[in-house]
């Protein structure tokens, strides 16, 4: 990664009043030394289904969403990584580009479910609907064997992630929503469309990638995954380009000016009403 950009990102998360460093997203044939990932689970792919060869009791045994890895990894300073046996999550294996199209069963169970055998999640109000939405997101096969996500610091070498995830409130949030329009002249840079949380955070940004649109993703909007987030913390995503041109030129905008120092004094409360500093 270039080391500029590890540079300067300690005074970037300063001025930001970020105590965290973001996370590196990426996809490599190079499975992580250390960090945390899901057990080894049979892929549930829309052939199996077909078949019915899916032992889905076995599925949900094992479920370990995709955010909850990456919880225990922003704890540890370490990595998550998954891939076709260690997805945890059939939602997130599809998203994370492992399976595609997603199954029936999966497809039902995010809506409105099975009479008389399974409740739905509800979080569509059709499977018709949900088929649709899945069809149009259209996550991107994995390119390589492992999607990991980790510290930046902790990226060696030729490594250099595809996307950089912030995990912020939002008085930080607003700086670096704002510092995307800085850096793009986009009033429409932030996106915050539908999706689980590891859709906003690792798929709907790689899908703005491929369609050539340089797009900022907002997101942890999904309940489901809510216990794996800070009280009032959301995800914001962005492409490793944009990132490097937010450090780049982050002290010649506002982030230099009055009005973001009286932001910071809100960001100092803000850390001591969650105990996340010591009252003075």
């Amino acid at each position: 990664m270039n080391t500029e950009i590890k540079k300067a990102l300690p005074l970037f998360l300063e001025t930001l009043g970020l105590d965290e460093e973001p996370m590196g997203i990426f996809y490599t044939d190079e499975k992580p030394a250390d960090g945390f990932s899901p057990k080894p689970t049979d892929l549930p792919t829309r052939e199996k289904e077909l078949e019915n060869a899916i032992n889905w009791q076995a599925v949900f045994n094992q479920f370990s969403c995709v955010i909850g890895n990456i919880w225990r990894a922003r704890k540890k300073k370490t990595a998550a990584y998954f891939d076709s046996e260690q997805f945890g999550c059939a939602g997130g294996a599809f998203f994370l580009g492992f399976i595609k199209p997603q199954t029936e069963f999966i497809i039902h169970y995010v809506s409105t479910g099975i009479p008389e055998r399974m409740q739905g999640e509800l979080y569509c109000d059709s499977p018709d609907e949900l088929r649709r939405i899945f069809d149009y997101i259209d996550p991107r096969a994995a390119p390589k064997k492992f999607c990991v996500v980790k510290p930046l610091s902790l990226f060696t070498g030729e490594e250099i992630p595809e996307l950089v995830a912030f995990f912020t409130r939002p008085e930080s949030l607003c700086g670096l929503h704002q510092l995307t329009m800085f850096v793009t002249n986009d009033p429409e840079a932030v996106v915050s469309p539908w999706g689980a949380a590891c859709t906003n955070l690792i798929a709907w940004p790689l899908k703005y990638l491929a369609n050539g649109e340089n797009k900022a993703v907002l997101g942890g909007w999904d309940p489901s995954a809510r216990k794996f987030f800070k009280t009032d913390e959301l995800t914001f995503t962005v492409p490793y380009a944009m990132f490097g041109q937010m450090l780049e030129r982050f002290e010649q905008s506002f982030l230099a000016t009055k009005t973001w120092a009286i932001v910071r004094k809100k960001i100092e409360r803000s850390k001591k009403a969650w105990g996340e500093v010591q009252n003075q």
